[in-house]
């Protein structure tokens, strides 16, 4: 990697790649994040600033853009990432009680990270999957109707992975 002012760069040279082709389209903080949150699972603070350098716009900006859209991260998320969701269906079908044995069985918070950087949980507000409510994902991967007795089951499956 290369520095700026002595501070080794966070964009790798595909990223930067990216942002030239991106550079004057409209939507394109949007899409530079995206891709930037692919690399590196968050949008770390370094890349944040270097990017508001790229496309020339405030750094306000782009914390504007990342506050706003739950999707995007300012913090590493756990190797293994579960979403639960909240959305009316799941929310009514037991949500609450799926975060609730999450945190109990990983001994951390919601929008936190376990010690050993494995396990992160987050409430999402819909997956999209209502007719299985309540629903998880962990890493991506759908889990329906679940109920808190499955919960140790699962996350043992990602365990070590």
């Amino acid at each position: 990697m290369t520095t700026i002012a002595g501070k080794e760069k966070m964009l790798t040279p595909e990223i930067e790649a990216f942002i030239e082709k991106w550079k004057g389209k409209p939507g394109n903080l949007i899409m530079v994040l995206h891709r930037v949150q692919e690399e590196f699972g968050y949008v770390p603070r370094d890349a944040a600033f270097e990017v508001a350098e790229a496309l020339g716009i405030p750094v306000a900006k782009i914390y504007g853009v990342i506050t706003f859209y739950h999707f995007f991260k300012l913090s590493k998320p756990g190797r293994n990432q579960i979403a639960v969701c909240m959305g009316t269906a799941c929310y009514l079908n037991g949500g609450q009680d799926l975060i609730d044995e999450c945190e109990r069985i990983l001994g951390v918070g919601l929008n936190t990270v376990t010690e050993d950087g494995e396990f992160s949980i987050e409430a999402v507000r819909c997956i999209g999957c209502c007719g299985l409510a309540p629903v998880l994902t962990l890493n991506g991967e759908v889990f329906g109707k679940v109920n808190t007795k499955q919960m140790r089951r699962i996350i043992q499956q990602f365990e070590g992975k």
